[in-house]
Protein backbone atom coordinates (compact mmCIF):
# COMPACT_ATOMS: atom_id res chain seq x y z
CA UNK A 1 0.00 0.00 0.00
CA UNK A 2 1.26 3.44 -0.67
CA UNK A 3 0.07 6.80 0.24
CA UNK A 4 0.27 9.94 -2.57
CA UNK A 5 -2.65 12.38 -1.32
CA UNK A 6 -0.32 15.41 0.70
CA UNK A 7 0.24 17.22 1.68
CA UNK A 8 -2.88 19.13 2.41
CA UNK A 9 -5.75 17.11 3.88
CA UNK A 10 -8.60 19.02 4.76
CA UNK A 11 -11.57 17.55 7.43
CA UNK A 12 -14.82 17.71 6.60
CA UNK A 13 -17.81 16.30 8.58
CA UNK A 14 -20.45 14.18 6.92
CA UNK A 15 -23.00 14.98 8.15
CA UNK A 16 -22.48 18.36 6.01
CA UNK A 17 -23.07 16.90 2.64
CA UNK A 18 -22.84 20.45 1.27
CA UNK A 19 -19.57 21.02 2.27
CA UNK A 20 -17.94 17.98 0.29
CA UNK A 21 -17.47 19.48 -3.50
CA UNK A 22 -15.97 22.60 -2.14
CA UNK A 23 -13.60 21.03 0.82
CA UNK A 24 -12.30 18.98 -1.86
CA UNK A 25 -11.75 21.84 -4.50
CA UNK A 26 -9.95 23.65 -1.77
CA UNK A 27 -7.61 20.63 -0.34
CA UNK A 28 -5.62 18.03 -2.03
CA UNK A 29 -7.70 15.00 -0.51
CA UNK A 30 -10.56 15.31 1.72
CA UNK A 31 -11.36 13.30 5.04
CA UNK A 32 -14.83 12.72 5.47
CA UNK A 33 -15.42 11.99 9.33
CA UNK A 34 -17.82 9.92 10.54
CA UNK A 35 -15.75 10.16 13.85
CA UNK A 36 -15.27 13.15 16.10
CA UNK A 37 -17.11 15.86 14.28
CA UNK A 38 -20.36 13.74 13.68
CA UNK A 39 -22.44 13.48 17.14
CA UNK A 40 -24.30 9.86 17.87
CA UNK A 41 -27.45 10.87 16.94
CA UNK A 42 -25.93 12.11 13.36
CA UNK A 43 -24.03 9.32 12.50
CA UNK A 44 -26.38 7.22 10.68
CA UNK A 45 -27.11 9.94 8.20
CA UNK A 46 -23.47 10.89 7.77
CA UNK A 47 -23.59 7.09 6.48
CA UNK A 48 -26.19 7.80 4.13
CA UNK A 49 -24.16 11.19 2.71
CA UNK A 50 -21.44 9.37 2.11
CA UNK A 51 -23.46 6.46 -0.22
CA UNK A 52 -25.21 9.72 -1.58
CA UNK A 53 -21.68 11.85 -2.39
CA UNK A 54 -20.85 12.49 -5.71
CA UNK A 55 -17.02 13.29 -5.62
CA UNK A 56 -13.76 12.04 -6.50
CA UNK A 57 -13.19 8.68 -4.56
CA UNK A 58 -9.74 8.65 -5.41
CA UNK A 59 -9.13 12.33 -3.61
CA UNK A 60 -11.32 11.01 -0.65
CA UNK A 61 -10.73 9.62 3.00
CA UNK A 62 -13.73 8.40 5.16
CA UNK A 63 -12.23 8.38 8.74
CA UNK A 64 -14.45 5.65 10.50
CA UNK A 65 -15.16 5.44 14.28
CA UNK A 66 -12.37 3.08 16.09
CA UNK A 67 -12.89 -0.65 16.07
CA UNK A 68 -13.82 -0.82 19.65
CA UNK A 69 -16.70 1.51 19.04
CA UNK A 70 -20.76 0.59 19.18
CA UNK A 71 -20.24 2.33 15.78
CA UNK A 72 -17.23 0.74 14.00
CA UNK A 73 -19.70 -1.95 12.02
CA UNK A 74 -21.88 0.30 10.84
CA UNK A 75 -19.46 2.67 8.91
CA UNK A 76 -17.43 -0.50 7.62
CA UNK A 77 -20.67 -1.72 6.38
CA UNK A 78 -21.71 1.75 5.21
CA UNK A 79 -18.27 2.53 3.50
CA UNK A 80 -18.04 -0.98 1.87
CA UNK A 81 -21.06 -0.13 -0.68
CA UNK A 82 -19.69 3.05 -1.62
CA UNK A 83 -16.38 3.82 -4.04
CA UNK A 84 -14.33 5.37 -1.53
CA UNK A 85 -11.83 2.94 -0.77
CA UNK A 86 -9.06 4.81 1.29
CA UNK A 87 -10.46 4.85 4.67
CA UNK A 88 -8.62 6.79 8.38
CA UNK A 89 -9.74 4.43 11.24
CA UNK A 90 -9.69 6.00 14.53
CA UNK A 91 -8.16 5.60 17.64
CA UNK A 92 -6.57 2.43 16.38
CA UNK A 93 -4.88 -0.17 19.67
CA UNK A 94 -4.56 -3.89 17.98
CA UNK A 95 -3.77 -4.15 14.54
CA UNK A 96 -5.45 -7.61 14.63
CA UNK A 97 -8.84 -5.45 14.53
CA UNK A 98 -8.00 -3.74 10.64
CA UNK A 99 -8.35 -7.34 9.35
CA UNK A 100 -11.93 -6.34 9.29
CA UNK A 101 -11.38 -4.55 6.05
CA UNK A 102 -10.56 -6.68 2.87
CA UNK A 103 -7.40 -6.40 0.71
CA UNK A 104 -9.44 -3.17 -1.44
CA UNK A 105 -9.05 -0.91 1.07
CA UNK A 106 -6.32 1.33 1.66
CA UNK A 107 -5.45 2.18 5.47
CA UNK A 108 -4.22 4.99 7.44
CA UNK A 109 -4.39 4.31 10.94
CA UNK A 110 -4.82 7.14 13.50
CA UNK A 111 -2.43 5.90 16.55
CA UNK A 112 -3.91 8.97 19.03
CA UNK A 113 -4.29 6.77 22.45
CA UNK A 114 -1.34 5.23 24.76
CA UNK A 115 -2.03 1.91 23.63
CA UNK A 116 -1.81 3.12 19.71
CA UNK A 117 1.40 4.60 19.93
CA UNK A 118 3.21 2.26 22.30
CA UNK A 119 2.18 -0.12 19.35
CA UNK A 120 2.65 1.64 16.42
CA UNK A 121 5.71 -0.34 14.67
CA UNK A 122 2.95 -3.27 14.65
CA UNK A 123 0.12 -1.19 13.51
CA UNK A 124 2.59 0.13 11.06
CA UNK A 125 3.13 -3.87 9.95
CA UNK A 126 0.17 -4.22 8.58
CA UNK A 127 -0.23 -5.01 5.03
CA UNK A 128 -3.21 -3.17 4.19
CA UNK A 129 -1.96 0.01 6.19
CA UNK A 130 -0.77 2.89 4.25
CA UNK A 131 0.24 5.19 6.30
CA UNK A 132 0.24 6.37 10.02
CA UNK A 133 -1.23 9.65 11.43
CA UNK A 134 -1.29 10.79 15.49
CA UNK A 135 -3.42 12.78 17.72
CA UNK A 136 -2.67 15.19 19.45
CA UNK A 137 -5.57 15.49 22.03
CA UNK A 138 -6.83 12.22 22.32
CA UNK A 139 -3.45 10.80 23.37
CA UNK A 140 -2.99 13.51 25.66
CA UNK A 141 -6.88 12.78 27.04
CA UNK A 142 -6.00 9.00 27.37
CA UNK A 143 -2.92 9.39 29.61
CA UNK A 144 -5.24 11.23 31.89
CA UNK A 145 -3.78 15.01 30.90
CA UNK A 146 -5.67 18.28 30.01
CA UNK A 147 -3.45 19.82 27.21
CA UNK A 148 -0.88 18.94 24.82
CA UNK A 149 0.09 22.44 24.39
CA UNK A 150 1.72 24.86 26.60
CA UNK A 151 0.14 28.40 26.70
CA UNK A 152 2.93 29.76 23.95
CA UNK A 153 1.29 27.14 21.45
CA UNK A 154 4.38 24.67 21.71
CA UNK A 155 3.83 20.75 22.23
CA UNK A 156 4.82 19.54 25.63
CA UNK A 157 6.86 16.78 25.74
CA UNK A 158 4.63 13.92 25.75
CA UNK A 159 3.27 14.98 22.94
CA UNK A 160 6.40 15.66 20.79
CA UNK A 161 7.48 11.99 21.61
CA UNK A 162 4.46 10.35 20.48
CA UNK A 163 5.04 12.45 17.46
CA UNK A 164 8.27 11.28 17.03
CA UNK A 165 7.49 7.62 17.59
CA UNK A 166 4.44 7.34 14.74
CA UNK A 167 6.92 8.74 12.39
CA UNK A 168 9.47 6.42 13.00
CA UNK A 169 7.60 3.30 13.39
CA UNK A 170 5.90 4.38 9.43
CA UNK A 171 9.23 4.78 7.88
CA UNK A 172 10.38 1.93 9.25
CA UNK A 173 7.53 0.02 7.90
CA UNK A 174 8.15 2.12 4.81
CA UNK A 175 4.80 3.60 5.13
CA UNK A 176 3.91 7.13 5.29
CA UNK A 177 3.22 9.51 8.09
CA UNK A 178 0.58 12.39 8.89
CA UNK A 179 1.25 15.12 10.83
CA UNK A 180 -1.71 16.02 13.65
CA UNK A 181 -3.61 18.96 13.13
CA UNK A 182 -3.32 22.78 14.10
CA UNK A 183 -6.74 23.10 15.95
CA UNK A 184 -5.89 26.88 16.42
CA UNK A 185 -7.36 28.08 13.23
CA UNK A 186 -6.28 31.67 13.29
CA UNK A 187 -2.49 30.87 14.17
CA UNK A 188 -1.67 30.65 10.59
CA UNK A 189 2.18 31.18 11.42
CA UNK A 190 2.34 28.24 14.05
CA UNK A 191 0.73 26.50 11.59
CA UNK A 192 3.48 27.31 9.31
CA UNK A 193 6.23 26.54 11.10
CA UNK A 194 4.98 23.27 12.61
CA UNK A 195 4.02 22.28 8.95
CA UNK A 196 7.47 23.00 7.56
CA UNK A 197 8.98 21.43 10.88
CA UNK A 198 7.12 18.05 9.53
CA UNK A 199 8.45 18.23 6.11
CA UNK A 200 11.85 18.44 7.42
CA UNK A 201 11.14 15.74 9.82
CA UNK A 202 9.96 13.57 7.33
CA UNK A 203 6.04 13.65 6.95
CA UNK A 204 4.49 13.07 3.99
CA UNK A 205 1.32 15.22 4.50
CA UNK A 206 -0.41 17.58 7.12
CA UNK A 207 -4.53 17.19 7.77
CA UNK A 208 -6.38 20.34 8.63
CA UNK A 209 -9.77 21.89 9.83
CA UNK A 210 -10.32 24.58 7.92
CA UNK A 211 -9.71 25.95 4.27
CA UNK A 212 -8.11 28.56 5.18
CA UNK A 213 -5.02 26.40 6.58
CA UNK A 214 -4.59 24.76 3.29
CA UNK A 215 -2.15 26.98 1.73
CA UNK A 216 0.53 27.49 4.69
CA UNK A 217 0.86 23.73 4.67
CA UNK A 218 0.77 23.63 0.68
CA UNK A 219 3.44 26.44 0.99
CA UNK A 220 5.75 24.36 3.54
CA UNK A 221 5.36 21.33 1.79
CA UNK A 222 6.55 23.36 -1.22
CA UNK A 223 10.48 23.20 -1.78
CA UNK A 224 11.51 26.72 -2.02
CA UNK A 225 13.43 27.56 -5.39
CA UNK A 226 16.88 27.66 -3.77
CA UNK A 227 16.74 24.21 -2.40
CA UNK A 228 15.67 22.73 -5.72
CA UNK A 229 18.14 24.36 -7.32
CA UNK A 230 20.64 22.79 -4.79
CA UNK A 231 19.32 19.34 -5.21
CA UNK A 232 19.23 19.09 -8.89
CA UNK A 233 23.25 20.50 -8.83
CA UNK A 234 24.75 17.84 -5.92
CA UNK A 235 22.74 15.20 -8.25
CA UNK A 236 23.99 16.04 -11.32
CA UNK A 237 27.54 16.41 -9.62
CA UNK A 238 27.16 12.96 -8.09
CA UNK A 239 26.97 11.71 -11.31
CA UNK A 240 30.66 12.18 -12.08
CA UNK A 241 31.86 10.93 -8.43
CA UNK A 242 32.80 7.99 -7.04
CA UNK A 243 31.61 7.76 -2.87
CA UNK A 244 32.03 10.67 -0.92
CA UNK A 245 32.97 14.25 -2.62
CA UNK A 246 33.12 18.02 -2.00
CA UNK A 247 30.24 20.33 -3.39
CA UNK A 248 29.97 23.93 -2.93
CA UNK A 249 32.45 23.40 0.63
CA UNK A 250 30.59 20.48 1.88
CA UNK A 251 30.96 16.97 1.89
CA UNK A 252 28.69 14.64 0.11
CA UNK A 253 28.04 10.96 0.44
CA UNK A 254 24.89 9.09 0.18
CA UNK A 255 22.90 10.35 2.73
CA UNK A 256 23.06 13.89 1.40
CA UNK A 257 21.97 12.69 -1.57
CA UNK A 258 18.73 11.25 -0.53
CA UNK A 259 17.60 14.39 1.12
CA UNK A 260 18.31 15.75 -2.25
CA UNK A 261 16.18 13.37 -3.83
CA UNK A 262 13.27 13.91 -1.33
CA UNK A 263 13.88 17.70 -2.30
CA UNK A 264 12.75 17.05 -5.74
CA UNK A 265 9.99 14.37 -4.79
CA UNK A 266 7.99 17.30 -3.73
CA UNK A 267 8.11 19.90 -6.62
Amino acid sequence: MTFDLGPALLFCPADRPERFAGALAKADAVILDLEDAVLPDAKAQARENLLAADVDPARVIVRVNDPASAFFSADLEAVSRTPFRTVMVAKVEDPAALDAFDETFSLLALCETAAGVQRAGEIAAHPRVAALMWGAEDLVASIGGSSSRFPDGRYREVARHARSTVLIAAAAHGKAAIDAVHLDIDDLDGLAAEAADAVASGFRATACIHPKQVAAIRDAYRPDPAAVEWARAVLAAAEGEHGVFRFDGRMVDEPVLRHARAVLSRV
